[in-house]
């Protein structure tokens, strides 16, 4: 717990989750189709669909992270990027940062995804309108992914 005074002179106590930022991907196919996942997530005690994301690490840049990430969730690799933006993901009580990035040009790797013995994970196909759709009739997506579906949607078809 922290006290501090805003600029507007207000004191207050409070608390910062500090974080090294996270790098996410919309995976799209050659046939238009959004590569997401249904992942385990405990604290919320269920299954969120989400784009293939992870946290930045101490060696990595976010686009390394990224690049990282989608091969190892996916079992697909990206041949062409576009960096779509980023933005602060909970800034009430925390400083992470997501970048995400359009991946296209995408191969399928010889080798299945390499989960980490914590995740739990199934990859899953969506049109732009299916996932909209899902997200409309809410369907538990995370903020991230609907965030950077929507810095996407100029880019897909």
């Amino acid at each position: 717990m922290n006290r501090l005074r805003l600029p507007n002179k207000a004191e207050g106590d409070w608390e910062c989750v500090r974080h090294p930022g996270g790098a996410l991907a919309i995976p799209v196919t050659q046939y238009g189709k959004l590569i997401l996942l249904r992942q385990y997530r405990f604290a919320v005690g269920g299954r969120l669909l989400e784009f293939p994301a992870g946290t930045v690490e101490d060696s990595e840049t976010p686009f390394d992270t990224i690049k990282r990430e989608i091969e190892e969730e996916t079992g697909y690799r990206a041949n062409k990027w576009q960096k779509l933006g980023e933005f602060f993901l909970a800034p009430g009580y925390s400083d992470e940062i997501i970048y995400a990035y359009l991946a296209e040009d995408l191969e399928k790797l010889e080798v299945p995804p390499k989960l980490d013995e914590d995740e739990d994970i199934e990859v899953l196909f969506f049109t732009p309108a299916e996932l909209e759709k899902a997200i409309l009739q809410g369907e538990p997506v995370d903020s991230k992914s609907i965030s950077s579906f929507m810095l996407a949607r100029p880019y897909l078809s």
